[in-house]
């Protein structure tokens, strides 16, 4: 299942701030239509923690329904407090997710024993696949390659998405991991790299925008057609840059919008990008021929 890219969806919003679900079924077609993998609903790029949990769960069902099991879906589960995210897990499970994806606990900090303890417990209580995400830039703890290794033991924990940005951490956890337990790109811009070390995929920001030249990028890479995927990498790359120019969704929601895809609508404490971000992304943009 987890291999090649998958799709972290923004949540298009209407002017009042609603859900926009016809928007988002046609988002849905879009990157089945450009090749994506998956589609991952619900994570930081969806805006999710200014979502409450019916809204999490309607737009799980929402995106899975309108799959309808064209592609996998991995639904955003993830929380600080394990009881929440196994009660949510249970229920995107039963919206019709194919897996979940778990951010590690944030703002408590727990031990690396913590952190053990929490993604075994939701792999004991639910029953899909689960990919772990390790983001210490957001969350303020990094989830060690010794706890790792030992959730990897667990048969439902199936992957990490990893955006430690650590290539030294990343390059031993592939050399010990048991097999099939996969490893995800959990930035663009590190993708290339990610699976020349033995990474199968990523978990895209910028496919939401481009997803045929992001698919296109990564199957060259997984192909071992280096060069090719080098020459694409290269190409995107200050795309990749520019979505990281302010917080993220705030950039590729200003992209998608400019290109005419979603409504420029956030909830707070998101907010529209700055005058002079938009402009260099304007220019990223036009250089790209995407506007």
């Amino acid at each position: 299942m987890f291999e090649g890219v998958y799709t972290a969806l923004v949540t298009p919003f209407d002017e009042d701030g609603r859900i926009d679900e016809d928007t988002l079924a046609m988002l849905v077609d879009r990157q089945i239509e450009g090749g994506v993998q998956g589609l991952v609903p619900m994570g930081t790029t969806g805006e999710s923690p200014t979502l409450d949990h019916e809204e999490h769960i309607r737009i799980i069902r929402l995106v899975a329904e309108h799959c309808g099991g064209r592609v996998p879906v991995i639904a955003g589960t993830g929380s600080n407090s394990t009881a929440e995210a196994i009660a949510l897990s249970r229920r995107a499970g039963e919206a019709g997710a194919t897996a979940t994806l778990h951010v590690a606990p944030y703002y408590n900090k727990p031990t690396q024993e913590g952190l053990y303890r929490h993604y075994r417990k939701i792999a004991e209580e639910t029953e899909i696949p689960i990919v772990v995400y390790n983001i210490p830039g957001r969350t303020g703890r990094n989830i060690e390659n010794s706890t790792m290794l030992r959730l990897a033991e667990h048969a439902r924990i199936a992957a990490v998405k990893d955006a430690t940005g650590n290539l030294a951490q990343l390059m031993n956890l592939i050399q010990s991991k048991p097999d099939r337990f996969v490893v995800l790109s959990g930035d663009d811009n590190l993708t290339l790299p990610m699976i020349t070390l033995g990474a199968r995929g990523v978990i895209s920001v910028a496919s939401n925008l481009v997803p045929e030249a992001v698919s296109r990028f990564v199957g060259l890479a997984l192909k071992g057609s280096i060069g090719k995927a080098r020459e694409e990498h290269y190409r995107l790359l200050p795309l990749f840059e520019a979505l990281f120019i302010e917080t993220n969704p705030i950039p590729i929601k200003a992209a998608m919008a400019l290109s005419g895809l979603i409504k420029e609508t956030y909830r707070l404490p998101m907010c529209p990008l700055s005058a002079e971000n938009r402009a260099r992304l304007v220019q990223v943009l036009e250089k790209l021929e995407l506007l």
